[in-house]
């Protein structure tokens, strides 16, 4: 079977989590049992991260779904992610670095279902399933952001939750 790509979103706090432990394993919440499920090993994954609205790593499955409900994620929603992967990171950037979705995101097949000054609602949830193209754009551009230098000015988003995009300013 072929691999399949997936963006998996984790809130700033669950991705401190997962960074503290290197990227081992991601949690992923229980109403997306039936699509962790079909996640095997060598799919392809990156990382968004809600709230900053950023794309920060791509990486490997290594490990696919298992269950467990040790209490490593904070909540996210009205779940505790106890549905779990194993990953293997294969870029992952610095906050400096990270690649701000509200330039990228308009330009992926998977946002055209939604209109597109709410492109960010497409990554509700914790797991979507992306095409091939959509992925390799994506990673082709955290590939570019990972060899600008660290702390460049042009890369704005430096933890903080503020945006720089014109489109959330004229939502706000």
């Amino acid at each position: 079977m072929p691999k399949s790509y997936w963006i998996v979103t984790a809130s700033p706090a669950n991705f401190q989590i997962a960074k503290d432990k290197k990227f081992d394993v991601l949690g992923l919440r229980a109403q997306h049992k039936r699509k962790v499920q079909r996640i095997e090993n060598g799919d392809q994954l990156l990382l968004y991260i809600t709230h900053l609205r950023v794309f920060s790593l791509t990486a490997t499955v290594d490990k696919p779904f298992f269950e467990d409900n040790s209490p490593i994620y904070g909540k996210e929603g009205d779940s505790t992610l106890p549905y779990r992967i194993g990953i293997k990171p294969d870029l992952i950037l610095e906050p400096s670095q990270y690649l701000d979705a509200c330039h990228i995101a308009p330009r992926m097949d998977y946002i055209k279902r939604w209109v597109p000054e709410m492109w960010f609602m497409a990554f509700e949830g914790s797991l979507h399933l992306i095409s091939k193209s959509d992925f390799f754009m994506i990673s082709e551009e955290i590939r570019k952001a990972a060899k600008t230098p660290i702390g460049h000015p042009m890369k704005p988003l430096s933890g903080s939750i503020k945006s720089n995009c014109a489109l959330h300013h004229n939502l706000g």
